[in-house]
C-alpha cells in the first residue's frame, strides 16, 4: 500500500505540471540547442543526424512495441494491489528485456552491413541500448511524474551544456550523437535506483510473460503506424531527396514539437486517470474530463499553432540562421495539424485506450499511415520536404476524422466540435491580425517579443467575443 497513498496524494493539474515539464524537456536539447547547432553543422549535417537517428528510433520502437501506452495503463489498473502490481511489472519488464535485446542484436548488424554513416550509427547504438531499460511507463502508470522531471531535469541541463561546449565545427556532429545517446541512456539507468521503493521482484512465469504479447502487439500496431508519417518522413526524404532537405524538415520539427509537447502531456496525465476511473464505473466522471480536456487541448493548439505562424517570417532566420528560409513554409503547412493532433490524442487517450477500443485507434492510424505514404510517394519527388508535410496533415486530419466518427454515438463530438470553434476562429483571426497590422522596423527579437504580446491581446479579446457571440446565439435559439 506504499504506492497507493503517494499518488491518492497526486492532482490532475499537478500531475499535468509535472508532465508537462517532463515533455518539454525532452525537446529541451533540440529547441535550447538548435540556433547553434543549425549554424555549425548547417542543413546538411542537420541532415545527416537526423536520419541516422530516424533509423535508430525503429530499432527503439520494436524493442518497445506498445509498452509505453500498454503498461501505462496496466500499471494504472492494478496498482492498488502491491502484490498484483509487483507481479505486473516484472512480468512485463521481462517481456521487454527480451524484445530489446533482439533489437539491440538487429541494430549491430545494420552498423556492420548495411549503414552508409557507421560513425554515427554506431554511436546512436547506446540510444538503442537505452530501450532496455526504459519504465517510464511504470512511473506513469502510478501518477508519480515528479519522478521522471527530476531526473530528466538533471540529464537534460547537463547535456545542454555539454553540446555547447564540445559540438564546436562539422566534425562535432559525432560528438553531438555520442552526447545525446548517453545522455539517453544514463537517464533510463537512473529510474532504477528507485524501483524498489514501489514495487517488490517477483519470479513470474512464462504464462505470465505471454499473456502481456497480444495485448502489447496491438498497441503496438498504431505506433508503427504513426512511426511511417512521423519518421518514415525523414528516412524517405533523405532517400528521395537530400540530406538538406532532411535538415528543414528536421529544423522545423523541433520547434513543432512545442506544442504537440504540452498536448501529448495531458495525454500520458490523463490515460492512468481514466483507466482508473472506468475500472471504479465512475464513467459520468471520466465523461466530464474529456469535455475540459478537448476544451483546454483545442484552446493550447490553436493558440500556439496560430501564434508561431503568425511570427515564423521573423522567427526562423533569427533563430536558425542563413539558408533555412524554406523553415517558414513548413511551419505554416506543419502547424495547422496541432489542433488535429490535440482533438484525436483526447479521444484517443481518455476514451479509445481507457476503454480497450485498440481496433478503432488502430484503423485510424494505419489509414492516416497509408495516406501520408501515398502523398509522399506524389510529392516528396517534387516538391521535397513541402511534399512530406502536406502528407503530414492530411494524414492528422483523416486520423481525427475517422477517430471521432466511431465514437460519435458513445460522445457528444458535434458538441465538442462547436465548443471548439471560438478557439480555432480567435486563433485564425489572431493570424490574420498579426500578418496585416503594419509594424515599426525594430530589431528581429524585439518585434518577435511585440508580435507575441500583440497576439496574445488579440487572441484574448477575439475569443472573448467569439465566446460572447455564441451565448447570444445560443440565448435566442432558445427563446425561439
Amino acid at each position: 500500500m506504499r504506492v497507493l497513498k503517494g499518488f491518492k496524494m497526486n492532482s490532475i493539474k499537478k500531475n499535468f505540471f509535472y508532465n508537462t515539464a517532463y515533455q518539454i524537456l525532452i525537446i529541451l536539447i533540440p529547441v535550447v540547442t538548435t540556433p547553434y547547432i543549425s549554424r555549425i553543422l548547417g542543413a546538411e549535417g542537420t541532415g545527416r543526424y537526423s536520419y541516422a537517428y530516424s533509423v535508430a528510433y525503429y530499432f527503439v520502437m520494436f524493442a518497445m512495441l506498445g509498452l509505453n501506452n500498454y503498461g501505462n495503463r496496466t500499471i494504472a489498473m492494478v496498482r492498488e494491489n502491491h502484490e498484483e502490481l509487483s507481479k505486473t511489472f516484472c512480468s512485463i519488464y521481462i517481456f521487454q528485456l527480451i524484445t530489446s535485446s533482439m533489437m539491440i542484436v538487429f541494430y549491430i548488424a545494420y552498423c556492420t552491413f548495411i549503414s552508409d554513416d557507421n560513425i554515427i550509427s554506431w554511436i546512436l547504438l547506446l540510444y538503442v541500448v537505452s530501450a532496455a531499460f526504459d519504465i517510464n511507463w511504470l512511473f506513469f502508470g502510478l501518477e508519480l511524474f515528479k519522478v521522471t522531471i527530476t531526473r530528466n531535469l538533471i540529464i537534460k541541463f547537463l547535456t545542454v551544456i555539454s553540446i555547447f561546449v564540445f559540438v564546436k565545427d562539422i566534425n562535432g556532429i559525432y560528438i553531438y550523437a555520442l552526447i545525446y545517446s548517453f545522455g539517453m541512456l544514463i537517464s533510463q539507468l537512473l529510474l532504477w535506483g528507485i524501483v524498489k521503493k514501489y514495487i517488490s521482484f517477483k519470479r513470474v512465469s512464462l504464462y505470465d510473460i505471454k499473456k502481456h504479447i497480444k495485448p502489447n502487439i496491438i498497441l503496438f500496431a498504431p505506433v508503427l503506424a504513426i512511426s511511417l508519417y512521423k519518421v518514415m518522413d525523414k528516412i524517405m526524404l533523405g532517400m528521395i531527396s537530400t540530406k538538406t532537405e532532411v535538415g528543414y524538415y528536421e529544423a522545423s520539427e523541433k520547434i513543432i514539437q512545442i506544442p504537440l509537447a504540452l498536448i501529448n502531456s495531458l495525454g500520458t496525465v490523463m490515460l492512468p486517470r481514466m483507466a482508473n476511473l472506468l475500472a471504479n464505473n465512475e464513467i459520468d466522471k471520466s465523461k466530464q474530463y474529456i469535455k475540459k480536456s478537448i476544451t483546454f487541448a483545442v484552446f493550447l493548439s490553436t493558440s500556439m499553432a496560430f501564434g508561431i505562424m503568425a511570427i515564423a517570417d521573423d522567427f526562423v532566420p533569427l533563430f536558425y540562421g542563413n539558408g533555412f528560409g524554406k523553415c517558414v513554409y513548413l511551419f505554416w503547412i506543419f502547424l495547422p495539424s496541432c489542433i488535429f493532433i490535440a482533438f484525436a490524442n483526447v479521444i484517443r487517450t481518455q476514451y479509445l485506450i481507457p476503454n480497450r477500443k485498440d481496433k478503432i485507434y488502430i484503423l485510424s492510424v494505419f489509414v492516416g499511415a497509408i495516406v501520408n505514404l501515398f502523398i509522399n510517394s506524389l510529392l516528396i519527388g517534387r516538391l521535397q520536404s513541402v511534399g512530406a508535410a502536406i502528407g503530414i496533415l492530411i494524414a492528422e486530419i483523416m486520423v481525427c476524422i475517422i477517430q471521432c466518427w466511431a465514437v460519435r454515438k458513445e460522445l457528444p463530438i458535434i458538441r465538442y466540435i462547436l465548443d471548439s470553434f471560438p478557439f480555432f476562429f480567435a486563433g485564425l483571426l489572431m493570424f490574420i491580425g498579426l500578418k496585416l497590422v503594419p509594424l515599426i522596423q525594430i530589431n528581429a527579437f524585439s518585434l518577435i517579443l511585440l508580435k507575441v504580446i500583440i497576439g496574445i491581446v488579440l487572441y484574448a479579446v477575439c475569443l472573448l467575443l467569439m465566446i460572447l457571440l455564441k451565448k447570444i446565439v445560443q440565448q435566442k435559439l432558445r427563446q425561439s
